[in-house]
């Protein structure tokens, strides 16, 4: 059996793979703590269920258009207006099986073999294997004065006549920062003025705290819609806790969602009309659920700052958004895949390596779980590689020693 080239060169997703040896181990019975899933707690909004089903009991279960139902895009159409203070039609949208298939699709679509796109560090894991799925290069610009904020000279020097996009995720998958106003806007004119698309990866844009802001690029577009270089990607995964859902959608020009329909068209030819339905009725629905969530997740913010700042050694940014942040564990490894895999070992508690996110020596925490996971799995963390911490601790119903400091 052979396996193209490029299928072997693209790395298994940590964060899946985590989530599976954690769920093995649940079911041995350890007392796993999984700090490494970016997925809220809380329930699906009522509305998104009863919606879902009326459409399943209904047995009216067909074909959608490949785009998206009516009602569903009608329903986006009133969520980018309300959000992003600006008016596209339906033409101008395009929905598909999550928000990581339409970025899948969007560089399916704007690339061409060779072609570069800016991704900038830390970054989600997915963005540069999407990029390389697609025969295109990454291009990593990693902040030069140690920061999670790159600067608009560090964006410019990585620019060449082969770079076709810059990708934006703010706030941040992994660092939870915002990105500042002026350095939006600067993108914007970039990309204008060099005829590059500006990808926003929007999936986290609501989960912002402390009363900041994630401001839309379209404030500081020149351009229509229809001529401008914007794309812009989200879904209902994280404001509305529906991660199994899998209902993304691109915003996006006429002509580059026609071809984005084309491509769809011709590979998973609809998105579930069932989980439409879901979707169409969290964003019709009370929206007071993404406020309580985003307070909860305000709340474990600062429950996981206050107990990270405990540490000896450990530095860390404080998030301003997202479910995440990013420490800085350099003091007790530079090897952040060898530390994850030492905390799932000694301490049963799950973690991202920060290298699959450019940040080598970090590791990526989430606080999307409960307080008592949070105040538990960095008491291990702290138990497992702080000298100055407690030597024993309980783990489910049994008392551990560290022998190895």
């Amino acid at each position: 059996m052979t396996i193209s080239h490029l299928a072997s060169s693209i790395i298994e997703s940590p964060t899946l793979r985590l989530n599976e040896e954690a769920r093995l181990l649940r079911e041995r019975g350890e007392a796993v703590i999984h700090l490494g899933i970016g997925e809220p707690k809380n329930r699906a909004p009522v509305t998104a269920i009863l919606s879902s089903a009326a459409k399943l009991s209904s047995g009216d279960v067909k074909y959608t258009p490949t785009d998206g139902t009516p009602s569903l895009k009608k329903a986006i159409l009133r969520y980018t207006e309300e959000n992003y203070d600006k008016v596209v039609a339906p033409e101008n949208v395009v929905v598909s099986s999550g928000a990581k298939l339409s970025l899948y699709f969007v560089m399916f679509s704007i690339l061409n073999p060779q072609d570069e796109v800016i991704i900038l560090a830390p970054y989600w894991v997915s963005y540069p294997q999407i990029v390389k799925m697609v025969y295109g290069v990454p291009v990593i610009v990693t902040p030069e004065d140690g920061s999670f904020q790159p600067r608009l000279e560090e964006v410019e020097r990585a620019l060449s006549s082969y770079t076709k996009a810059i990708i934006v995720n703010s706030p941040n998958n992994p660092s939870g920062v915002v990105y500042p106003e002026e350095f939006i806007a600067a993108l914007v004119e970039l990309c204008e003025k060099k005829n590059i698309y500006l990808i926003m990866d929007d999936i986290y844009h609501k989960l912002v705290f402390d009363g900041k802001r994630a401001v839309p690029a379209y404030r500081y577009a020149r351009k229509d819609i229809d001529q401008s270089n914007i794309i812009v990607i989200n879904g209902v995964s994280k404001l509305y806790g529906m991660t199994g859902f899998r209902i993304g959608w691109v915003v996006a020009s006429r002509k580059l969602a026609e071809i984005l329909n084309n491509v769809q068209a011709q590979t998973e030819s609809c998105t579930s009309v069932v989980l439409q339905a879901a979707a169409e009725g969290a964003l019709n629905g009370m929206q007071s659920i993404v406020e309580n969530l985003r307070l909860t997740i305000e709340n474990n913010r600062n429950v996981t700052m206050q107990e990270l700042h405990s540490f000896t050694d450990v530095r860390v940014t404080k998030p301003d958004g997202t479910f995440y942040c990013l420490p800085d564990f350099r003091a007790y490894s530079a090897n952040s895949t060898e530390l994850a895999e030492f905390l799932l070992r000694k301490a049963l508690v799950v973690t991202v390596p920060g290298v699959e996110f450019g940040m080598e020596g970090h590791l990526r925490l989430s606080f999307s779980g409960t307080v008592k996971d949070i105040l538990q799995g960095v008491e291990r963390i702290k138990w497992a590689l702080d000298p100055n911490s407690p030597n024993e601790i309980y783990i489910g119903d049994r008392k551990l020693v560290r022998d190895w400091l």
